[in-house]
């Protein structure tokens, strides 16, 4: 069995503004950087490897926390959101009104125009955990994304994106997981980093 701490980069400037970012490519922000800075992790989290998401915003949250080599894995990545990339979602509501009130209750089948749905990557994410359990450390970190952190919750505790989470992902927090030599995560909590 592997404790495993799943945590979302820090803050980036689209982050801020609202932005859907995807697979874009954005830099921490001044305060992200910050904010970064200010996460205590646990003992047994902060001794552990990292393996994190390939895009710039999770490697250099994990520079940040020590872990400036850290592997990658591109099973990690945000979830693709196609043509609403760089898009808020007011914007998107006020556009397409009750199409996307429509598109946002398939829950883990949403999916933007051009993008890939969440039960895309909770698949993914299937994956990358059947492969890394077998030969999982005791701890483990993985820095990833929002739509990570999502999936993480949906293969857990069975939700199925309709309706408010049934575990909290917030900001500054780390959800924790028992990881099963056969790839299936148990919740835990969620452990406060300030």
């Amino acid at each position: 069995m592997t404790r495993l701490y799943l945590l979302r980069h820090g803050r980036t400037q689209w982050n801020s503004d609202g932005r859907i970012q995807g697979r874009t490519e954005t830099d921490l922000s001044a305060e992200g950087e910050t904010q970064v800075r200010e996460w205590r992790l646990p003992t047994e989290a902060s001794d552990a490897p990292c393996i994190t998401s390939p895009l710039r915003r999770a490697r250099q949250t994990a520079a940040i926390l020590g872990w400036p080599d850290a592997p990658t894995d591109r099973r990690l990545v945000e979830m693709r959101w196609g043509e609403f990339e760089g898009r808020t979602l007011a914007e998107l509501r006020a556009e397409h009104g009750a199409a996307m009130a429509e598109l946002e209750a398939l829950g883990l089948d949403f999916r933007p125009p051009g993008g890939e749905s969440p039960r895309l990557v909770a698949d993914r994410l299937t994956a990358f955990l059947s492969d890394t359990a077998p030969d999982a450390p005791e701890v483990l970190v993985v820095i990833a994304h929002k739509g990570i952190l999502r999936a993480a919750v949906v293969l857990a505790c069975g939700w199925t994106m309709q309706g408010k989470p049934p575990v909290p992902i917030e900001d500054d927090h780390a959800l924790l997981f028992d990881l099963d030599r056969t790839g299936n995560l148990s919740w835990i909590e969620a452990v406060r980093l300030r």
